[in-house]
């Protein structure tokens, strides 16, 4: 029968890593990536780089009028649905390049289903948009941006774009074949492509919402009343990540496996966490 590899780090205890899995090796970390992203505009903002309430034309060409700003972008308001147009089945971001991007953003009114600030519609090509505005206020990669100004600061290594390939951790099939992942670093990476360690994920989780670290949660971060979580799930990889406020926390990493199953089960352990 085959098993899922799982990994779970939470405030009980050590890491509990079954079937494989391991925490100190790296695993795609999906929408998680989302909160970097998020965080980045939040420091970029206080740092004077740029304005969160900021117009998204004034870093991108895109037809004037739509009324989104980055904040809009960064909490969901945007109006954006949630995936470019046009993603085949198969590695569906691959093509998802620089001038496919642009693409969309020169006919951004046309995509738009509500107006801006208007209503939530939770969109992967909303925060490959505002990478692409961080990108453009700060003269830098996103991916760089996310170092700089959230990961370098919080003293948090192995949380990155790009792997050393030795190191990367891949959902295998049943006869033990190793499973290729999606594609994440193309104009995706702000929405999906980062890759960590799930220890350097839960030094993320924690020292961003536990311990806010670098200020208040970042707009990114999704809340069920008083619970702050987020969630993210690429071909072969989810990841369940909760925080309540007693300061209880828990990640759940799984290769393979339903992502629904993942948000659940997270959501499971961590209400079952003992109070400290």
């Amino acid at each position: 029968m085959f098993r899922t590899p799982m990994c779970v780090l939470s405030s009980a205890g050590p890491p509990r890593a079954v079937h494989g899995h391991d925490p100190d090796r790296f695993v795609q970390i999906g929408s998680l990536t989302k909160v970097l992203t998020g965080t980045a505009l939040m420091r970029m903002s206080h740092a004077g780089v740029l304005d969160t309430d900021d117009p998204l034309e004034r870093w991108l060409d895109v037809p004037s009028g739509t009324g989104i700003t980055l904040r809009h972008l960064a909490d969901h308001t945007s109006g954006l649905p949630g995936q470019p147009t046009g993603l085949p089945r198969r590695d569906p971001y691959l093509s998802f390049d620089d001038a496919a991007l642009h693409a969309h953003l020169r006919r951004l009114e046309q995509l738009t289903t509500t107006p801006a600030g208007q209503s939530e519609e939770y969109s992967n090509l909303g925060y490959a948009v505002l990478g692409a505005a961080l990108s453009a206020a700060a003269g830098k990669p996103c991916a760089e941006l996310i170092d700089e100004y959230v990961l370098a600061p919080l003293n948090i290594q192995d949380v990155t774009a790009d792997p050393p390939a030795e190191r990367r951790l891949h959902a295998t099939g049943l006869l033990g074949r190793q499973r290729k992942p999606w594609t994440m670093n193309t104009a995706i990476m702000p929405a999906g492509g980062m890759w960590a360690t799930p220890r350097a994920a839960a030094e993320v989780v924690t020292k961003l919402v536990v311990d806010r670290e670098l200020g208040p949660p970042a707009p990114s971060w999704q809340t069920i009343g008083r619970l702050v979580w987020h969630n993210g799930a690429t071909k072969n990889a989810s990841v369940f990540a909760g925080v309540l406020p007693d300061g209880r926390w828990l990640l759940i990493h799984r290769l393979g496996g339903s992502p629904d199953r993942t948000d659940k089960m997270g959501a499971q352990l961590l209400a079952q966490l003992p109070r400290g």
